[in-house]
């Protein structure tokens, strides 16, 4: 088995990949409703040879995808779901494609594709050799929500994994090593008594007045929580007209700490002010749990074998016009969001990442003390098997995740980070597939640091994918 073999592959196949990238960009889908999007990998890899489960953990647009037999056995994940109300076309001003359509404003079109790209190339590789080594790819859905690869983790799909790889488009190309935010997503639905609010309010019973009790109540709790918790909520539903006592209303909230542990005593606390919320105001309450996930947690091991090969593959090959496009993109971020995009940045490297319209080089990683406060649930993955991630430089410098830039950038010269991504992730599974000593490590490395027993499913029993549910 050759790593030449892997790199080959990808180079004489890139328009195969990016004509795919291509095809998810210009029918975005959102989380648990990706079937255009999970059919066009799924069609890729079948017709690859890839052994294809559909429909995993209860959830259509979840599958996994499989290659070889015997160990070691490597995963790779990727994702495919889009954002609401970012439809945009291939321009440097707003203009969506459809108004208050959704767009890939994350770059899963590159993400999930290159993914699916790499699985494809280790194949060739085992293929030609005949060696023993498994190669897995997971098509996980609505990443946006939280919800995929945690319903899958439940499902118990990554059980048997020797180590799990992943990436995710950015400003940077880089090894993530620092942690995230554990997270519960939980719905409160109050239930009151209808009545006329002029006439007869004394016969109502709010349940909108229990709502704004709790989220009250949860502005009190912040006090005494740790600075980096966080709780944020939106009302969902706050009745119909202000001539009648809502009879029915629904908050949303997420929780949200460095460590599981902390996420759970803040979600029971919040239970209890919701109690206390349905008590003042003589309604009931129900709860909705969506999701939940853990911190990250990066292994060392699998991360360096990542670096290595972020080294090898060299930069992204972007040309003249791409970095034009790229200016005139960074032109219309504000400066003090490019600013806070990069403030994690170690400052011997700001200023020269900062002028620039693209910055394609690999970055050593440097980032393994930062705590984001945002969540994923490839934190999940990373507490059941030896995870590494990294980002790629498919973005602008400094233009922010979510926003209708990047969608340009995704349906535009982001499908040169492709190639580029495909060539790590399958270089990496090929050379954790070929050094028996370094899976060792790095499970010796994830037994001290978390234990084979550790990850416990934040998910009740009875809960469900929230199809309806795609914001």
């Amino acid at each position: 088995m050759s790593k030449e073999t892997v790199f080959e592959w990808v180079d004489e196949n890139e328009s195969r990949l990016v004509d795919v990238a291509e095809r998810i960009w210009e029918t975005p889908e959102l989380g648990l409703h990706e079937e255009q999007s999970a059919a066009a990998l799924i069609e890729l890899l079948e017709g690859e040879g890839f052994e294809v489960e559909s429909g995993v953990a209860g959830m259509p647009t979840a599958f996994v995808a499989t290659y070889g037999e015997g160990g070691p056995k490597v995963g790779i994940l990727g994702e495919y779901d889009a954002l609401p109300g970012l439809s945009q076309k291939v321009e440097a001003e707003r203009d969506p494609v459809e108004e208050g359509g959704p767009g890939h404003g994350c770059g899963h079109n590159l993400f999930g594709t290159a993914g699916a790209g790499a699985a494809i190339a280790v194949k060739e590789a085992l293929g030609e050799s005949g060696d023993s080594g498994t190669v897995v790819f997971y098509g996980c859905p609505a990443e946006e929500t939280l919800v995929g690869k945690t319903y899958m983790a439940r499902a118990g799909v990554f059980d048997d994994l020797d180590a799990a790889l992943t990436w995710h488009p950015g400003d940077l190309s880089t090894p993530r090593m620092g942690s995230s935010n554990a997270l519960d997503s939980i719905m409160f639905t109050f239930h009151g008594e209808a009545a006329h609010a002029g006439g007869s309010p004394d016969s109502g019973r709010s349940a909108l007045d229990a709502v704004e009790l709790m989220n009250t109540g949860v502005e009190y709790m912040r006090e005494h929580v740790s600075d980096d918790a966080r709780m944020h909520y939106v009302i969902t539903n706050g009745g119909e007209a202000p001539n009648v006592v809502p009879a029915e209303a629904t908050v949303w909230h997420y929780v949200r700490a460095p460590e599981r542990e902390e996420v759970e005593r803040n979600t029971e606390w919040l239970r209890d002010i919701a109690e206390a919320a349905a008590l003042m105001t003589q309604t009931e309450v129900s709860e909705r749990f969506l999701t939940g996930c853990y911190d990250y947690r990066a292994n060392d091991v699998v991360s360096d074998v990542i670096w290595q090969n972020m080294q090898e593959v060299g930069p992204i090959p972007y040309d003249d016009a791409d970095y034009e496009f790229a200016a005139d993109l960074k032109a219309t971020v504000p400066d003090d969001r490019i600013e806070s995009g990069l403030s994690n940045v170690p400052e011997e490297l700001y200023d020269e990442i900062r002028e620039k319209s693209l910055h394609p080089d690999p970055v050593e990683p440097f980032d393994h003390d930062h705590q984001t406060h945002g969540s994923t649930e490839v934190a999940d993955v990373s507490w059941i098997t030896p995870t590494a991630q990294f980002t790629a430089a498919t973005w602008p410098v400094g233009a922010p995740g979510h926003s209708w830039q990047v969608v340009a950038a995704n349906g535009d010269f982001g499908l040169k980070g492709v190639a580029f991504t495909a060539k790590v992730l399958a270089g990496a599974t090929y050379d954790l597939l070929t050094t028996p000593k370094t899976v060792a490590a790095a499970r010796e490395e994830f037994d001290e640091e978390i234990g084979s027993d550790a990850y416990e499913t934040p998910l009740p029993e009875d809960a469900e994918p929230p199809f309806d549910v795609t914001t």
